[in-house]
């Protein structure tokens, strides 16, 4: 167990199902206060009333003041899980900018705007933790997903700054990298799912143990598929070659279809 849980307050946007649901579960089974968020109110109630949590449905990207009332003022652990993915169809087609806008907007912009909520209280009392589900295509790619990869390497990126930024003020900060996991987003992914995430696919409440491992040793980093470390290596000392790689995976998914 994480100490800091204990009776912490926590908030987990997305929650209604897939990882969202899974790390409110966990922080909730630790003895956390949980506030479960989603756009559809009736799945975040529902997952709500069997953690004995506080159900907060809305858009993510404003639920911190509601949040922190219905925890009795403060908020000590906020998790952005909350993301959309969109299948671009036919490989190379253009994705139209109204996904790519969502995309931006939920994937990045919601993180943005929960931390400068978030940020005054932390920093005045010396500490929080913010947790990104991002996901691998953060670190590396995904094919077929532009807006989706695009948009989690901003994640990563505003996690990264929020990270370098404020540690040493007491914020503690984790993004979480898995590849597949078995939840509703992983269906719609398609047939480049199918080839690149189901086999190797875990379930939500496996990335909810690597959050929990992650923070008892405070490392920013989740990777709930290890191997991805060795993908990120590989792909920043050997750019050309990992490129190539990835284009190999592209052209076997184009004559897949």
């Amino acid at each position: 167990m994480v100490e800091a849980v204990q009776d912490a307050g926590v908030v987990v946007t997305g929650a209604g199902g897939g990882i969202g649901a899974a790390l409110a579960r966990r922080f909730a089974a630790e003895g956390a206060r949980v506030v479960v968020n989603d756009l559809d109110a009736e799945k975040a109630k529902a997952v709500a009333e069997e953690i004995g949590g506080i159900a907060v449905p809305g858009d993510a990207s404003g639920i911190v003041a509601e949040a922190r009332a219905a925890l009795g003022g403060a908020i000590d652990v906020y998790c952005a899980n909350a993301g959309v993915a969109f299948e671009d169809g036919t490989p190379g087609g253009p994705l139209d900018e109204r996904s790519w806008a969502v995309s931006w907007d939920v994937n990045v912009m919601a993180h943005v705007r929960a931390a400068h909520d978030l940020l005054p209280g932390w920093l005045e009392r010396g500490g929080g933790r913010f947790v990104s589900t991002v996901s691998a295509a953060g670190l590396l790619t995904m094919i077929g997903a532009p807006s989706y990869s695009v948009t989690k390497h901003g994640a990563l990126a505003f996690a990264e700054w929020l990270s370098l930024t404020y540690r040493h003020r007491g914020v503690k900060v984790h993004a979480i990298c898995p590849q597949g996991v078995r939840t509703d987003m992983l269906s719609a992914t398609g047939s480049a799912g199918d080839l690149v995430l189901q086999p190797t696919a875990i379930e939500p409440a496996e990335v909810a143990d690597a959050l929990f491992a992650g923070m008892a040793e405070d490392r920013f980093l989740i990777l709930p598929h290890p191997e991805v470390a060795e993908y990120y290596q590989a792909r920043a000392a050997q750019p050309d070659k990992w490129l190539g790689g990835m284009n190999r995976l592209q052209r076997a998914w184009e004559d897949s279809r």
